[in-house]
Formats: structure tokens, sequence, C-alpha cells
């Protein structure tokens, strides 16, 4: 079996590019399963009790098995998605199976079968933090492509331009992409670098690029199925307009 990660951050397009290799039946089916917010829906997916859930072997054990069966979904190949915010405490849990070894990407090799990386960042932050504010405010993450809701996180508010949360999304994504290429860099990876920009402008010759990456085949992509859409609109573009005008360092 061979594997990959897809490192990202928030609305970076990442849950396009999960549905993407999903689609093709070839890729896994990757997704963030060791989200923190996650991590107890999962596990009741996965039919594992949640009964003194944290640091016991067992259940680690029985979650990572769970994880490995569902990243792959009947297909030869492992896929997961992990945002920097779940890094660390994922290489620490890894640490009851390997505790011998010295580096994050030393235990993900041997706990998820040797993956590649593939890193997709967005070019723009401030997009990516007005993208992130409404979707924190309304509760509305995502959408299919027939504009229908998708996921939706709680009833949530109507948007409402918040410039110091905006600040504080653009500077942590910038911080976050920051040290991801740190992580790569000290962990000895070279990912694949991939853009929202050029992923959401042409998902499926990006989808062949993953697929030749991963070495499969990249005619495959032609076939897949783009599910999700853009949430992006007039109000967003306003917003991130306002910002730039109201932030010196974003003009």
């Amino acid at each position: 079996m061979s594997s990959y990660i897809i490192c990202a951050t928030p609305r970076s397009g990442s849950t396009l590019l999960c549905d993407l290799l999903a689609n093709t039946g070839i890729a896994g089916r990757p997704n963030s399963f060791f989200r923190r917010e996650s991590f107890v829906e999962w596990a009741d997916n996965f039919n594992i009790s949640v009964n003194n859930w944290r640091n016991t072997y067992s259940f680690d054990e029985s979650y990572l098995s769970a994880v490995l069966r569902q990243g792959a979904s009947g297909t030869s190949v492992f896929g997961m998605r992990l945002m920097w915010e779940s890094l660390g405490e994922l290489s620490k849990s890894l640490d009851w199976f390997y505790p011998n070894l010295s580096s994050d990407n030393a235990r993900f090799q041997s706990a998820f079968k040797s993956p590649v990386y593939i890193y997709l960042s967005r070019t723009d932050k401030v997009a990516q933090a007005v993208s992130r504010l409404k979707a924190e405010q309304s509760g509305l993450w995502h959408v299919f492509e027939d504009g229908t809701e998708r996921e939706r996180l709680g009833v949530g508010q109507i948007p409402t331009y918040d410039v110091n949360k905006l600040s504080m999304f653009v500077a942590e994504a910038e911080n976050n992409d920051v040290a991801w290429k740190h992580w790569f860099a000290q962990q000895g990876i070279e990912p694949l670098y991939l853009t929202y920009e050029e992923l959401a402008a042409e998902p499926q010759p990006i989808l062949g690029t993953v697929l030749s990456f991963l070495g499969l085949d990249p005619a495959i992509a032609n076939k897949a199925k783009v599910n999700t859409s853009k949430l992006a609109n007039d109000e967003s573009l306003e917003w991130a307009i306002r910002f730039r005008r109201e932030t010196l360092k974003y003009k």
C-alpha cells in the first residue's frame, strides 16, 4: 500500500482536493482523522468506545487501525489530511507505538505506510481569512456544486465584518505557512507544492498532477467529479478590499 498526507491550513481548498482524490476511486478517501474537534465523532463512526479515550494505548491502537482502513477505503492507497494545529498532538500520540524514533516524519513513516506529502497553501491570505471568518460566523463551511449545503457546524449568525478577527486569521495563515515550510525542511521532506488558486481554477488538471506524484494514472483525473463549490461572493470581495484599505500591511 502507498500513502500520502495532505498538509494544509483552514480554507485552503483541502476539502476540494480530498473530494477529488476520493472520487477517482483509486486514491483512498482522505480526511482529517486527527482533528481534535472531530475525534470523538470519528471514533463513533468507527464503532470504537470512547471511554477513557485519552492517552490509552488500546484505544489509540484501535483508532489508528480504523483510520488506515477508512483512509484507504478499499483501494491500495491510504490518504489523510493534516492541519498544522494537529501535527504536534498526532506525533505525540504515535510515540505510544514508536517510542525510539527521533522525528515526526519517522513516526509518520512507520504509522502511515511511508507516506509522501502534499502541501496545499493559499496565496491570497486576506481572501483566506475572509472565507474563514464568514464560515465561523455563519456556521456554513462547505456547499455542494449545485449550491446546496454540505457542511454546517451550528446555526451561526449573519456574517459581520471584523477587522481584528481578519488580522488574526491572516497572521495565523502566514505563520502556519512558515511553520509547515520549516517543518518540511527540518524533517527532510520534499512535498508536492500546490496552491488553492491553481486548484480552484483547474481542479482536474491539478488532480492529474497529484495522481502522477502518487504514481497513479493522471488520465483518471478527467473523470473525477467536482463536488465542492466556492462560498465566496460579492460581499467576500468587498470585505477583502475594505481590509486591505484599512490595514496598511496588506495594501
